[in-house]
């Protein structure tokens, strides 16, 4: 796929865990003027009453422990409350299990993030409630990783 902005800088693949298994995709980071645009596309994604799934990058660097636990919290080096932390990115909207989602954020360097996780929640975020938006379990995992 063609972006306009930039170059790609790097990719996270994710993969779903047990409450996920067919879900997979991935996270391409591109440079862009002034920011980075994430491109998510995913599918397998695991039907819901809402069909959106919360969407953040993580602090920690490994898709390990149970619910993905090592992930840890949202990345937020500025310490800000949710919905302002770096890491916070709008949902994915699913549509028969498939969502594609472009933003093109301010928030956070490219060099900043390489090594932390891009995770997928299994509720919608609500963007109020501390710390994460009532966002509820992590089904999906992907490391960052330089190209």
């Amino acid at each position: 796929m063609y972006i306009p902005y930039g170059r790609l800088a790097g990719i996270a693949h994710i993969y779903g865990d047990e409450k996920a298994p067919e879900l997979s995709g991935t996270v391409k980071f591109y440079l862009a003027d002034g920011g980075v645009l994430v491109v998510a596309e995913v599918s397998g994604l695991p039907e819901t009453p809402t069909g959106i799934f919360a969407f953040h990058i993580h602090e920690g660097s490994a898709c390990t422990g149970k619910d993905f636990a090592d992930t840890k919290g949202h990345y937020d080096p500025a310490n800000q409350p949710h919905p302002m932390h770096a890491g916070d990115l709008p949902p994915l909207f699913s549509v028969n299990g498939r969502a594609f989602l472009a933003v093109l954020t301010g928030r956070f360097k490219f060099s900043e993030v390489i090594g932390r996780t891009v995770i997928i929640h299994d509720n919608p975020d609500d963007f109020t409630t501390q710390p994460s938006g009532n966002s509820g379990v992590k089904i999906g995992c992907g490391l960052i990783r330089a190209v």
